[in-house]
């Protein structure tokens, strides 16, 4: 009976393939991302239409938060053709603070469930019409 060298390094490959789409699946377990329309936000991002795109992992009682927001810039320096702006975070529809950065953390949340919500305005608080909801679970330690 003939061997084929091929078998055992076939066998290799898909084994690694699949371990790999595994490793990818816990990695979007833990990530959320949000669009308001995934099948144009590739076209949005070039047309230059501001529009705002979330990423958000909790961690403790912390959740770090990563925003692409196309259109508007949070520098009041900026000489670009860019709207200047701000973030108003809200926590269980309290305002909670404001950011002039894409990343950043919010802390000491309590344990249970917050819904989230990210607003982009400009800097007199009008609103771009740019925000994000969503909900977070922060466990009990």
């Amino acid at each position: 009976m003939k061997m084929n060298v091929f078998s055992p390094i076939l066998v290799i490959v898909i084994i690694n393939l699949l371990a790999g789409c595994q490793q990818d699946q816990l990695f979007f377990e833990h990530k959320n991302i949000f669009s308001a329309n995934a099948a144009m936000a590739g076209s949005r991002i070039n047309d230059g239409i501001p529009a705002l795109f979330v990423q958000y992992e909790s961690k403790g009682n912390n959740v770090f938060v990563e925003c692409i927001v196309t259109g508007v810039t949070f520098r009041e320096k900026d000489q670009s053709n860019k709207q200047v702006g701000k973030m108003i975070v809200w926590v269980d529809g309290k305002k909670s603070k404001e950011v002039s950065t894409a990343a950043f953390i919010i802390k000491d949340l309590a344990s249970g469930n917050h819904k989230l919500k990210l607003e982009v305005v400009d800097l007199h608080n009008k609103p771009y019409g740019l925000s994000k909801e969503f909900m977070v679970n922060i466990p009990k330690n």
